[in-house]
């Protein structure tokens, strides 16, 4: 792998609770805006949640064609929205770029849920008749929001789908920065995408005591470090990012928004959903991202942290984050953008992708919403952005996610 091959973000994708652009998703961001609200996917009266983070007046038949409708679950409609956002917004063309020089690499926890669910339902309502939707199976696998995307563009390079649960995406965008280190290809499509707002999904997670129940006020349900949280809100949606080698980039006069400088992944070893309590996985991830990106603490100016408002996984990646600091003379300066848009599972490292790019670009680091107070359980001196945005310069921006199974992945964006 070369050292001497710099990779560059130049197109942006975004269909999230916050907004269906990337414009507009940045702005409330920015404003400290909820996406959360009553589930209008079906009736949730039945169930300890009420509420989640959806995804608004999305028509797929205004931006997608027949087929692809027909033949794609909701995730994967998600994902090529926000793909064909962000290939516009990089301006590559493919007449002037081999085909087999652009993949795909893209991110998803669940995959087809909803389609699953659908089948399963007409089995058994049909008295177990076997009449399956012949594009049952394409619809419901993993790997075919990135197989679908690539036919829409035309795109023949290396192409599949990681998953590592809600490290999904983070592991994409490493992988695409890694092929185009290793001079496997001169661009990627790469980001994620999930459509988990369904019956089974919710009712597994709340199951499990993970989701927020604050029926009474979904705005406010997700509030990471503070001592009330009670658990995390659904989310839902895509975001892509254009990933590409910058002298390619540069000898095309793309716009650049920032550079990838560090990415790593490590595995906790220790639970199949919590965090290692003393965050050891976390903290070596983040120490192996900074390495790669040449990087001291000190030089990290904003953290995007994983923090989903879960009692046990705050505290476990703050105290890795301040073991990542205690040598250092500066405060970690972070936020918790979930607070906002929710937890998009396999998608929530791409949607945060795109907020800590633009963060570093404009060098406005987004609020952490909902919080009153910090949980005194959290220890260590921490500079959070509660409430309002912030401005500041970002040299570069971390952005953490954590799966279940103990999937650790970190991701360094640097300002070009």
């Amino acid at each position: 792998m070369s050292n001497n091959i710099r990779v560059v973000i130049t197109g942006l994708g975004a269909l999230t609770p916050l907004g269906n652009t990337v414009k507009e998703t940045w702005e409330n961001a920015v404003a400290g805006k909820s996406g959360a609200a009553n589930i209008t996917k079906f009736n949730p009266e039945k169930f300890k949640t009420h509420f989640a983070c959806e995804v608004k007046d999305f028509d797929p038949k205004l931006h997608l064609d027949r087929n692809e409708i027909k033949r794609s679950d909701l995730f994967t409609q998600y994902g090529l929205y926000a793909a064909a956002e962000a290939m516009e917004d990089s301006g590559l063309d493919l007449e002037k770029t081999s085909p087999f020089d652009v993949g795909v690499i893209w991110g998803t926890g669940q995959g087809g849920m909803g389609t699953f669910e659908e089948e399963v339902k007409e089995y058994t309502l049909n008295n177990y008749e076997p009449r399956f939707n012949p594009f049952f199976v394409p619809r419901l696998i993993p790997n075919m929001a990135s197989g679908m995307i690539s036919m829409k563009f035309g795109l023949m390079g290396i192409n599949y789908t990681t998953i590592s649960a809600c490290a999904s995406s983070n592991t994409a965008i490493m992988d695409a920065f890694n092929y185009i280190r290793m001079g496997k290809a001169k661009a990627f499509i790469t980001g994620g995408s999930e459509a988990p707002v369904t019956e089974a999904t919710i009712g597994g997670f709340t199951a499990m005591k993970a989701m927020s129940t604050r029926n009474d006020s979904p705005e406010t349900a997700s509030r990471p470090f503070d001592p009330e949280r009670d658990g995390f809100v659904m989310g839902e949606g895509s975001c892509a990012l254009v990933l590409e080698e910058y002298e390619h980039a540069r000898a095309r006069g793309a716009k650049i928004y920032g550079e990838v400088t560090g990415a790593a992944m490590t595995a906790d070893a220790y639970h199949l959903t919590a965090t290692h309590p003393e965050g050891l996985g976390a903290l070596r991830g983040m120490k192996l991202a900074m390495e790669e990106a040449n990087l001291n603490p000190e030089d990290v100016d904003y953290i995007n942290t994983h923090s989903t408002s879960t009692p046990v996984g705050d505290i476990s990646e703050i105290i890795a984050v301040n073991k990542l600091y205690e040598n250092s003379d500066v405060k970690p300066t972070i936020s918790a953008t979930k607070s906002m848009t929710g937890h998009l599972l396999g998608a929530a490292g791409a949607m945060e992708a795109v907020l800590s790019v633009l963060a570093v670009k404009h060098g406005i680091i987004p609020p952490t919403i909902n919080t009153e107070k910090i949980d005194p359980e959290i220890p260590g001196e921490i500079d959070f952005v509660l409430g309002d945005a912030r401005e500041k310069n970002i040299r570069a921006a971390m952005s953490n996610n954590f799966g279940f199974g103990g999937h650790n992945g970190i991701v360094v964006f640097s300002k070009v």
